[in-house]
């Protein structure tokens, strides 16, 4: 079977490409440059990820090309980023690069040069069972990927190979050091891959100009300045400025709302404000593995941001929406997430967040 591997540069697929020549497939790797910036100060490390990877498939032994599918990623996944951003959402472009990009773009790729199937550093599994196709989770629960891989069909996930998906991190570690790949102490990379490692607003200001204006409490009263209004997130505690105690209980401010069109953003005080506890949702754009929900209404577990325990619920749908009843309260559900869904290890599928059913900004004055 002849099977080719998204080379990063990292030591994750690094791994991959590795164990899968061990156990005796015909592996090529294939490097994906996916942004193109043109500025030196971008912290944008294509260049250095490129040479790695090609340094890693010729200490393994095996053929090496790139693709430059950034026209691609700046149609699908950027451009609804910052359409996202504009309506005051806060999205998650990894779910949509890996449908378009990592499982589209370069699925087709692969194919074109003759490969059965491809393979990424991705932590997740893989299972057939009744006739289709099933993503279950890691065996890592602390780098399980299901969640962002949630958004895949029955055709990408039956060409997909994960080779991580039973292996713990410091595993992968202590393989790629036992191999001697130049990639085994790297660092693990983090944030959105476009913006690499410079400041998010300034970044994102460069392609949405931002509009300074107050920071209220659900009362009205102006406790500071923010940014840009699209800038802020639910729940989110760092970077409002927001003075010392005399200002309030002494608790730690929190977003717990914002009105774009007004310009205006709203903070309260103290982890356990009203405003940002919800129990129930509404999503939209649902995609299902097994390419239909297992019923119109079912209990299941779902999360609603990576890496959170899995959380017992209700949801009902017509396929494409869904409404979500929770067992339990939900802390920070923001608009523009996913909602993804898991019976025990299985990874059901997902939707985008609409709305939630949090008290109103006007329900405390």
């Amino acid at each position: 079977m002849r099977v080719t591997v998204g080379m990063s540069g990292g030591v994750d697929s690094s791994v991959a490409a590795l164990l899968l020549k061990r156990a005796g497939f015909d592996v090529s790797g294939l490097f994906m440059q996916n942004w193109e910036d043109e500025d030196p100060e971008s912290g944008c490390h294509a260049d250095a990820d490129r040479k790695d990877a090609l340094a890693v498939c010729a200490r393994l032994g095996i053929p090496f090309r790139d693709a430059n599918f950034a026209a691609e990623y700046r149609e699908r996944v950027f451009a609804h980023f910052l359409d996202e951003y504009r309506a005051g959402r806060t999205p998650n472009p990894d779910v949509l690069c890996n449908r378009e990009i990592k499982f589209g773009s370069f699925l087709a790729a692969a194919r074109a040069g003759g490969a059965d199937r491809i393979a990424t550093g991705h932590y997740a599994r893989v299972a057939r069972a009744d006739g289709r196709w099933k993503l279950m989770r890691a065996a890592d629960p602390g780098k399980d990927q299901t969640y962002f891989l949630h958004a895949l069909d029955q055709d990408q996930l039956g060409a997909a190979v994960f080779p991580l998906g039973d292996l713990h991190k410091h595993e992968v570690r202590r393989i790629a050091a036992e191999a001697a790949l130049p990639v085994a102490a790297k660092k693990d990379s983090t944030g959105i891959c476009f913006i690499g490692e410079r400041d998010f607003r300034t970044f994102l200001s460069t392609y949405l100009p931002a509009r300074p204006g107050e920071l209220r409490t659900p009362h009205g009263r102006v406790v500071g300045q923010h940014a840009g209004a699209m800038f802020y997130t639910t729940g989110q505690r760092s970077g409002l400025h927001i003075g010392g105690s005399a200002r309030g209980s002494g608790e730690a401010w929190y977003v717990v709302g914002k009105d774009v069109a007004a310009n205006v953003v709203y903070v309260d005080q103290g982890h356990g404000c009203a405003l940002l506890w919800s129990r129930s949702l509404s999503a939209s754009g649902a995609r299902w593995i097994a390419g239909a929900p297992p019923a119109p209404s079912f209990d299941c577990a779902s999360m609603t941001r990576y890496r959170q325990p899995l959380q017992a619920c209700r949801v009902t749908t017509d396929g494409r929406r869904c409404s979500v009843e929770f067992a339990e309260p939900q802390r920070a559900v923001t608009a523009g997430q996913s909602v993804v869904f898991y019976r025990d290890d299985e990874c059901l599928g997902g939707a985008v967040i609409d709305a939630t059913d949090a008290p109103a900004i006007g329900d405390l004055e």
